[in-house]
């Protein structure tokens, strides 16, 4: 078995990407955007494991952002998984991962091996998923489930805007979302370049779904999608607020929800991370995201974090 690290996400070319975050192209933007990859892996010629993490806060991280809908480790069996938890131990004292779904195992894979590894290891869930699995419907009969409200605001309001979706990148499109986002009730935008440019590599892939709503013209509601591998992945959605009364962003869900289910046959739309209400009227399903902290009981820098998380129980 052979474990190795790595200051450069070139290592992650050869893994086999499951979703936009699984991706070597995706750390290289987190990289150029500033983080420093710290890219482990361990294998024996069979299997390989990996994870694309980095130092921060006094320990060893995810190498992600907050566009990041999820974080795993890539690849690997639970042998390998567990040789590379007990080298990080000559690394830090500490490792925290998240937000790490579960439904495929990738949480209970984790927190086996670290703990096979020696590591204190406490699991708790730190985020919402909210995802509607299609279920072979079409998006009339999705959309006949929906709460009556949403079905009749649609009806009302669905001819005062006219919807265009986008599957390659368009740079004057792209500016249209820009300045819808600058005046929407969302706060600033995080890292726009960073956006951009992976919206550049997906709409370069065909996997891009950039929908606009406008009225009279003017651009008042934009989404930003991506699909593959069945599933449609909700990453950004903004509307002007003073176009609130046309409901330009019901209209513009609806177009986009009935072009990846009827036309892109998904079977999942993942609506990302957070538990805002209205997520709920459009998702069927609310799966965790987990937290994984890692404590090194043998290493005098882990004591205090181990003393708080004791005093936590007792309490």
């Amino acid at each position: 078995m052979t474990v190795s690290y790595h200051d450069r996400v070139n290592d992650l070319q050869g893994t086999l990407a499951r979703a936009p975050f699984d991706r070597a192209e995706w750390y290289a933007l987190l990289a150029a955007a500033g983080q420093v990859p710290l890219v482990a892996s361990a294998g024996d010629g069979a299997t390989l494991v990996q994870l694309a993490l980095t130092r921060a806060n006094g320990r060893i991280e995810p190498l992600r952002n907050w566009y990041s809908f999820t974080w795993r480790a890539l690849g690997g069996d639970q042998r390998t998984l567990g040789e590379l938890a007990h080298s990080l131990k000559g690394e830090t004292h500490r490792v925290t991962l998240w937000p790490v779904p579960d439904e495929d195992g990738s949480a209970t894979r984790l927190e086996r091996a670290f703990e096979a590894a020696g590591w204190q290891v406490r699991r708790e869930a730190c985020d919402h998923n909210h995802v509607l699995p299609v279920a072979g419907r079409s998006f009339a009969e999705y959309w006949a489930t929906r709460p009556g409200q949403m079905r009749t605001t649609l009806k009302r309001k669905a001819k005062k805007v006219e919807v265009t979706i986008l599957d390659r990148f368009d740079p004057a499109a792209w500016e249209e979302y820009e300045a819808i986002y600058r005046e929407s009730w969302k706060p600033e935008e995080g890292d726009p370049a960073l956006l951009r440019r992976f919206a550049e590599q997906e709409g370069a892939a065909g996997r891009l779904r950039l929908g606009l709503a406008r009225a009279d013209g003017v651009a008042v509601a934009a989404q930003f999608w991506t699909v593959e591998n069945g599933i449609a992945y909700i990453h950004k959605l903004a509307h002007r607020e003073d176009a609130k009364p046309l409901s330009a962003g019901t209209t513009l869900s609806a177009a986009l929800f009935e072009r990846v289910i009827d036309g892109d046959k998904v079977h999942l739309v993942d609506f990302g991370t957070g538990n805002d209400p209205y997520k709920r009227d459009w998702m069927e399903l609310d799966r965790p995201r987990y937290r994984i902290d890692c404590l090194d009981p043998r290493q005098p820098r882990a004591w205090p974090a181990l003393l708080k998380r004791a005093l936590g129980r007792v309490a």
